[in-house]
């Protein structure tokens, strides 16, 4: 668990999309658990089967939705308050410093990437908001690199460093499915948000060595040599 210094109240962090995840995610887990109760086999062979990601269903039943449905989907109580208090704690400054749009567009980018990235690289059913939060993390890491956050509530670490040592455990455990924990979700949820990130200036990179190119090509007279 971190955590770190957030320089708003609770109900000024609470920013718009931050607050509307929030609370469809928890009007799902509660559906979750009222089938639950009712009748864990409807839950399981029907509500399960259909909405939570399964690669064996995505290659072969096309159930491409199930790369959006996952995200809102959570195990168990614990599992939705990490990822909704992560949520609240980073994504509520990413949206104040991007705007409701770009922020919301990233939160599904990295939820959906994570999700195509654990389609490709495991046989392995996924539920939970997780790989967009890691990419959030990520996010947060790379724009706010020196914020400092707060270990279990004690020892302070710079942001930046925090991703590194996520990025890194996700990376050592991609290879296993113990503990229930979706190592390679994670790590998707990551990947993308780095792209995310990084394009721009590799996009600015490509445009300057392409224009470079180009100019060094121009003959006398500012022709072009065939």
């Amino acid at each position: 668990m971190t955590y770190y210094r957030y320089h708003f109240s609770f109900g000024q962090g609470l920013t718009p999309a931050v607050k509307n995840l929030m609370i469809a995610t928890g009007v799902v887990f509660l559906v979750q658990q009222i089938l639950r109760t009712i009748s864990i086999d409807v839950y399981i062979y029907y509500f399960l089967s259909y909405f939570a990601l399964d690669p064996e269903k995505v290659w072969n039943q096309y159930y491409i939705w199930q790369l959006f449905t996952y995200i809102f989907l959570h195990g168990d109580f614990f599992h939705i308050l990490f990822n909704l208090f992560s949520l609240w704690m980073f994504g509520g400054e990413l949206e104040s410093y991007w705007g409701r749009r770009r922020f919301l567009f990233y939160f599904f980018f990295c939820g959906i990437g994570a999700g195509i990235f654990t389609v490709l690289l495991s046989p392995y059913p996924v539920i939970g908001a997780s790989g967009a939060i890691y990419g959030i993390l990520l996010a947060f890491g790379w724009l706010f690199p020196n914020r400092p956050i707060y270990i279990y509530f004690l020892f302070p670490i710079p942001a930046k460093y925090m991703v590194i040592i996520f990025g890194l455990i996700e990376f050592f455990s991609s290879g296993s499915a113990g503990g229930g924990v979706a190592h390679l979700t994670h790590l998707g949820g990551l990947v993308f948000g780095l792209f995310f990130m990084a394009y721009p200036a590799i996009r600015q990179k490509l445009r300057r060595e392409y224009y470079k190119r180009k100019w060094s090509q121009r003959g006398p007279g500012g022709g072009y040599y065939h």
